[in-house]
């Protein structure tokens, strides 16, 4: 899932620059995405969640760790977007409720990344998500997600990459 996590944080590490919704509002009058989403952030974001998917598939050969799931550029390609696809529904929906930027939302704050990265994985190349995927590992997401989250959200917030601790 490191294809899945580190676009996130490096989004919000990076972004900045123009909005992916170039600041324009919905049908409801609220902004679509808000200023926290940029083209820059999902960019770079997306590349280094493939380029730490490159590291995981070089390590693998390199060192035969055959206990890691079996990437393949489709597969990181497919998790690193995923992931910021998750976000930006997110943050969609987000607006929609009236939530502000940094406004909590525990849930979908935690479960963005891996509902878009396993959903985008699903549509696109079922093959490797099930051969990949088991009912074990998605326990195990479902478990270290939050811990993830919660410690990646307290160093942003103590290096003042992010506003809130959440």
């Amino acid at each position: 899932m490191l294809p899945a996590y580190l676009p996130n944080p490096i989004a919000a590490l990076v972004g900045g620059g123009t909005p992916i919704d170039l600041g324009r509002n919905f049908s409801d009058g609220k902004r679509v995405f808000g200023d926290g989403k940029t083209f820059r952030g999902l960019i770079i974001g997306i590349f280094a969640g493939i380029g730490i998917g490159i590291i995981q598939i070089w390590v693998t050969g390199a060192y035969g760790w055959e206990n890691l799931p079996e990437q393949t550029f489709m597969s990181i390609t497919l998790l690193a977007t995923g992931a910021l696809l998750g976000d930006l529904c997110k943050s969609f929906f987000k607006r929609r409720l009236g939530k502000e930027r940094g406004a909590k939302w525990p849930i979908a704050d935690m479960y963005d990344l891996v509902a878009g990265a396993l959903l985008l994985v699903l549509i696109v190349d079922p093959g490797w998500l099930f051969a990949n995927i088991t009912l074990m590992i998605f326990i195990l997401i479902l478990i270290i997600t939050p811990i993830l989250h919660r410690a990646v959200n307290i160093i942003g917030y103590r290096f003042r990459v992010k506003e809130v601790p959440w």
